[in-house]
């Protein structure tokens, strides 16, 4: 691992994982400013300080003090990086190149965010690159890890770059597989633990949502906004919208966002903001689809960092990636990384304040 003299010491120890490996936690940014903290367990994003309008610095994610609240089963992949393939896959299985694949069913009878130990979110992750603004990962994942094909390599990448966090994923493979990955933080931009984020108003830049079945598994349809709880075309405050949709099988927003052209190019996305704190988050990504969740499952409460309860809608996930179920949906945008093919994903965290 390359590491410069100053970020040397901005390394903690982050606890005993289940296997005896230890876990760490790197800092990254410049106190005062945008500060992110990221652990190797699950290339997680496990701290997020953002300063208000007065300057007043939080911790704007939800997250847990050492790697023992990440293994645990109450986890609901805060901050982690996951895949290979982010969201549900119909059936924990799919067909590719006349092969049938059988995945886990972690979610049965579907397979959701990578499956179970061998997911993305739950490995320890080689960090190969620690500096002053920037932390890279790496972790090779062998053909057969949740019963996929192909041998990858991945590299996730943070980096604070003035008021920006800035998340690039890179991969290849031996052997053509899916891949679709995702970061998974849950954000308050009041502070995490405060209140919950009905107060907060959000845009996304979208017309349609992919249309799901009871369970949640995309149809191979596309909805329309206009006139339904899921028009969030101009800033809307989420508590109206989240409580409209709570006695659906959603209990909230968990849907995933059709975004407007330009898929493959870096383009904003979703504004989120905060009035008490003026805080603001800008969302851009070169991905086709957002899944927006308001953290409805987080049901009984769970005890997060500094003793913090996070319960119902206690963060709202904003996750940028291809559009659920791809792989059984042949004219949604292909999911299937090919070998001699780059697999890149950008999306950066734009914060402000007003």
């Amino acid at each position: 691992m390359s590491t410069s003299a100053r970020a040397r010491d901005r390394v903690a120890d982050f606890g005993t994982r289940r296997d005896g490996t230890r876990a760490r936690l790197f800092t990254i940014g410049r106190p005062g400013g945008v500060v992110a903290a990221v652990s190797d367990h699950g290339a997680t994003l496990v701290e997020l300080h953002v300063p208000d309008r007065s300057g007043v610095v939080a911790d704007v994610v939800l997250g847990f003090d050492d790697v023992a609240g990440y293994e645990s089963p109450r986890n609901a992949n805060l901050g982690a990086t996951v895949g290979r393939v982010a969201n549900r896959i119909a059936g924990a299985s799919f067909e590719l190149a006349g092969r049938h694949h059988r995945l886990t069913a972690n979610a049965p009878p579907h397979h959701l965010h990578g499956g179970g130990d061998r997911a993305f979110a739950r490995v320890l992750w080689e960090v190969v690159a620690h500096e002053d603004e920037r932390v890279v990962l790496r972790h090779p994942s062998p053909a057969g890890d949740e019963g996929y094909p192909g041998n990858i390599e991945v590299t996730a990448s943070y980096q604070v770059a003035g008021d920006d966090l800035r998340l690039e994923y890179h991969a290849t493979t031996d052997a053509p597989t899916p891949l679709d990955l995702t970061n998974h933080a849950y954000v308050n931009l009041r502070a995490h633990g405060e209140a919950t984020i009905l107060d907060h108003d959000l845009q996304v830049l979208a017309d349609h949502v992919l249309e799901v079945d009871e369970q949640l598994v995309p149809t191979g349809g596309y909805a329309e906004l206009a006139g339904t709880p899921l028009d969030l075309r101009a800033p809307t405050p989420l508590r109206a919208r989240v409580t409209a949709l709570t006695d659906t099988p959603a209990l909230g927003l968990d849907h995933h966002y059709v975004l407007r052209d330009g898929a493959g190019e870096l383009r904003s996305v979703a504004r989120l903001s905060e009035p008490s704190t003026g805080r603001r988050l800008e969302v851009l990504t070169d991905q086709p689809g957002l899944q927006v969740y308001s953290g409805n499952r987080l049901d009984p409460p769970v005890t997060g960092k500094r003793g913090h309860r996070y319960g119902r809608h206690a963060g709202l996930c904003l996750e940028a990636h291809h559009l659920t179920d791809a792989v059984h949906h042949p004219h949604f945008p292909s999911v299937v990384l090919a070998p001699g093919e780059h697999y890149e994903h950008t999306t950066i965290h734009r914060f402000a304040s007003t």
